[in-house]
Order: C-alpha cells, then structure tokens, then sequence
C-alpha cells in the first residue's frame, strides 16, 4: 500500500508538472526567436563558434553569461538556432515550473494549486511590473536563474537557509543580478525573521547566518560574476564612465532610469505592492507565510533603493549611470506578483491546520483569490491568442520594433517572410565574412543570415569598450536629427560620400533596404532580380 501511494505521489506530480510545462506554451510558445533569444542564442552560438558572425561587432564582443554560453550554446554546433531555442525553452520551463511546485509543497497547498499560481504570476507580471520585466518567455540566462531562484526560495520558505544559499548562487551563475538580488531579499527575510527568534519557539531557536550553504553558493555565484567584472576591467576609467553613460542614459534607459517608465506603470506597481503588503501583515500568524512575505518585502526595498539611484542623474551622473546598470526594479517585477500569487493561493485553498489563517481573513481573501484568478485566466487567455493570432516571432512584430504597430496579422506575416526570404538569399549567395547595412527596425538579421552587421539597437555589447564603438557605430549610420521612431528614423540616408565611407570604414559592400521605406534607391539591386520576388526587402551594393 504504501509502495503504490508513494507511486501515485509521484504520477500526480508528473502530470501538475508536465500541466505547468504546457501553460507555460500556450502563454510563451511563439515561434523563435523570442524578445531575447537572437540576442543571447547569436552570442552562445559565437562562443562555441567564433567563426560564426565573426565580423560582427556584438556577436565576437566580450562574453558576460558564460555559464548560460557553456550549458546551452553546444546545442548550436549540432542543431539550428531555432532548435537551440525550443530545447532552451524546455529546460528553463522546466526549471522554473520544479521551482513553483516546490514553493507550492513547501506551503503545503494541493497538487495542482501551481497552476493557480502560476496564472496569477503570469498575469501580475505582465500588467503590474514597473520596469518592463518578465519571467515566462523565450531562453535566456534570467530563465534558469529564476528557476533556480524559486528552488532556493522554497528552501526559505522551509527554513533551509544553508540549501537556499546554494540554490542562489545557481541562479547567480547564470544571471548574476538576478540570483545576487535574491540573495539581498532573501537576507533581509533572515535578519526580520531569524534575529527577533526567542530560544523555546516550536520550530527552534535562530538559524545560523555563516553556513556552509553560504560559502557554497558564493563560490558558484563567481562564475556569473567574473565574467561581467572581466568585461570592464581592460577598459580606462574614462571608458568605463563613458559606456555606464550609454547603458543607463542610452540604451537601457526603458528598464533602469525611473523617470523614462510611464506614470501608470508606478500606479499599477503601487497597488501591487500595497496588496502584497496587506497580505503579508494579515498572513503574519504562520512562520512560513512570514518567510516567504519578508523575501517580498526585501525586494520592494530594493526597488525603494532604486528611487533613491533613479533621483541621483541630477546631481551626479556619473555615479547614477554606474549604479542604474544594477536593475534594482527587476526583483520587485518578479517575486510581487509571485508572493501575492502564493499567498491568495495559501488563503484559499490553505491545508496549514496548525498555522491557518484567521476565519474572518481567510473567508475575505478567498472571494479575493477567486475574482483574481478570473482575471488572470482572462489576461493570460487574451495575451496567448494575440500572439497566436499574429503568427510572427516575438522579434520580428512590428509592436516591439516600433515600426507600423497597427498594421494587422497578414502584413505582419507578409514582411516576416519576406526578411526571411531576403536573410535566407544573403547567407547562401555571400561570404561568411561580408558585413552588412541593415535596417534599424530590425533585431534577427544574424539569427537568420548568419552575416555580421555594421550596427543595430537590440545588439548592444556588454564589454564598455565596444559598447562604446556601437553607440559610435549607430549614430554614424543612423544620425540622431532623423529622430527615435518615425519612418524618418528608419532611413540611412543614400550619400554616395557616406556610403563610401562606410565601406572603407566598416568593411561594408552591401545593404540591405525596407522598400516601405524606400523603394527607388539609386545604386545597383543585387536582389530581386530576374525571377526573384521580394515585395518588402532589397538588397544593394554600394558604390566604390
């Protein structure tokens, strides 16, 4: 009997896992590549094959993700990107849906109450974050690392600091903010709920905070962190300053510098945070509802800190643009929504029956939980057939390039086959070495062509001395009066001068041009030609 429990224990955690595996695809299983996987896959597939996009100025930059380089960019030596990608995707669901289950189990709910909670989290994130983040999408280093870092927040939850620290510095291994600002909430949750400890309380008297557990984890938090403390090192200090400039002022500004977000994105971050603070105060009678709240908390306070770095530009800029590369609004994103999630799950479907909530509470809460699931099935519901319904990669759509957003489903189609068609052209009919002039409302030309590029704006290298040539690079090919996102900043304008320059200078022959842009150019088309049919790109060499 109890072989066959034990059995039917672990056939029912298959199935919530291989359940939270399959809502993760309907919300996040987009063609690839997704938001961020040109970015991190192009630059994995570079480290196992410097050969690949070798004349790009990104892809052969300095590496800052190493261990995520080393655990997934072999794929790309016997698999297509597009492979690498799906396979990605699969161990980072993978990973982050373990996590959750075991949050789950460690608050003793039901099997299956990760599904709740992970539409909640799902939803939270995406219509309550403040700085743009996100958890459930395509593979990348933050992907694992949160996976990890729920793992290591269910130790928490336990009351297993020593475990919990290794855990973190797993995920810091592969995104070292990500896992080091765990570390941060997660000691503000031991100092709240381990030092104020009395000797004689039921679970024990205080945990030690210098464990073996600690050391463990800071030692394998070293191969994240190295590698992005190498990419500054050779640069002057006048360079580092300079490229901290660029990153927070420039490039990232959207994610780091609080007075670019939108103003409801602070209002719909506020009702959030004041949920999950009321939650967490009615929930205090239970020891694990304290840990799991105090992470929150720590990680609101991180987010208070970068209000504090987010007024600093005005009176020094210097120390703001290096403090800002930190994203300290990146963990209140995530964990928010996730302990709202766990802990209206916790009141609603609570098995705690030594520590349960207040009756009173708990009935208010549960109509709570309900009316928020019902809502979050509707937001995770609405955005899966949107993506499904535009039918394009998460990179290629006009929303998140900025060019034509309105336009509907089948031209949206329409150009995305056709840049495949005229990426497909370029890396069967040209060099491996060639470099070329591409469109600034773009982000996948490398994915798709395998060719090096002279600049574009998703690319942006992490080590400050290229960071630097790239800003140089793009205002050169994209000047800075035709603006940010009219179809006037999409053009290169068509200097022989200029073009000729960019040949000498960047070793570029070819360019490729958006004809909805501009379709009369007055230089040699290489492609279409004869039968060939492209309605939407072109290829031109440019003159000697």
């Amino acid at each position: 009997m109890e072989r066959e429990n034990s059995k039917s224990t672990r056939m029912v955690a298959a199935t919530e896992f291989v359940a939270l595996l399959a809502l993760f695809f309907v919300y996040a299983g987009d063609l690839p590549p997704a938001v961020n996987e040109a970015h991190y896959l192009v630059k994995a597939k570079n480290f196992w094959d410097p050969s690949f996009a070798a004349t790009d100025l990104f892809a052969a930059s300095g590496k800052a993700h190493t261990t995520f380089y080393w655990v997934f960019g072999w794929l790309t030596k016997y698999v297509s990107l597009e492979a690498t990608a799906w396979i990605g995707r699969v161990i980072g669901w993978s990973v982050l849906a373990a996590g959750l289950i075991l949050c789950n189990r460690r608050l003793s709910l039901p099997p299956f109450v990760s599904l709740a909670v992970a539409v909640l989290w799902i939803a939270g994130i995406e219509k309550g974050n403040l700085a743009g983040e996100w958890v459930i999408g395509g593979i990348e280093g933050k992907v694992p690392a949160y996976g990890f870092g729920l793992i290591g927040l269910a130790s928490v939850i336990q009351r297993r600091w020593s475990t919990a620290w290794i855990w973190f510095g797993i995920a810091s291994a592969f995104h070292v903010l990500t896992g080091g600002w765990l570390v941060v909430a997660s000691m503000v949750a031991f100092v709240a709920t381990e030092r104020r400890r009395k000797n004689g309380e039921h679970d024990g008297p205080a945990a030690r905070f210098f464990t073996p557990g600690l050391f463990i984890g800071g030692a394998i938090a070293m191969a994240g962190l190295i590698p992005a403390l190498e990419l500054t090192m050779a640069a002057t200090a006048e360079q580092r300053s300079l490229a901290a400039r660029i990153y927070s002022y420039v490039r990232i500004r959207h994610h780091l510098l609080p007075s670019d977000f939108p103003a409801h994105w602070f209002i719909r971050h506020g009702i959030l945070v004041a949920g999950m603070y009321a939650l967490v105060f009615l929930g205090r009678g239970s020891a694990v509802r304290r840990r799991l709240g105090w992470v929150g908390v720590g990680a609101t306070l991180i987010t208070a800190m970068g209000f504090v770095v987010g007024a600093l530009p005005a009176v020094a800029p210097d120390l703001a643009a290096k403090l800002l590369r930190y994203y300290w609004f990146r963990l209140g994103d995530a964990i928010v929504p996730l302990v709202i999630a766990l802990l209206l799950a916790d009141a609603l479907f609570n098995t705690n029956g030594g520590q349960p909530w207040p009756v009173q509470v708990r009935q208010g809460l549960r109509w709570i939980a309900v009316v928020a699931i019902g809502i979050a099935v509707f937001v995770v519901g609405e955005s899966s057939y949107d993506r499904l319904r535009i039918g394009v990669p998460p990179s290629a759509s006009h929303r998140l390039l900025g060019f034509d957003p309105n336009a509907s489903a089948e031209q949206l189609q329409q150009g995305f086959r056709d840049w495949v068609a005229v990426c497909d052209w370029i890396r069967s009919s040209t060099p491996e070495d060639e470099v070329f002039l591409t469109p600034r409302h773009q982000q996948t030309f490398k994915w798709y062509a395998g060719r090096g590029e002279v600049a574009n704006w998703k690319d942006v290298p992490q080590d400050a001395r290229s960071l630097i040539t790239w800003l140089e690079r793009f205002d050169d090919i994209f000047p800075k009066q035709l603006g940010d996102v009219s179809i006037n900043a999409m053009r290169v304008p068509i200097n022989y001068s200029k073009l000729r320059k960019y040949g000498k200078r960047y070793g570029v022959r070819f360019m490729v041009v958006d004809n909805r842009i501009a379709s009369s150019i007055p230089l040699a088309k290489i492609y279409p030609v004869a039968n060939q049919q492209n309605a939407t790109y072109s290829v031109y060499e440019l003159p000697y």
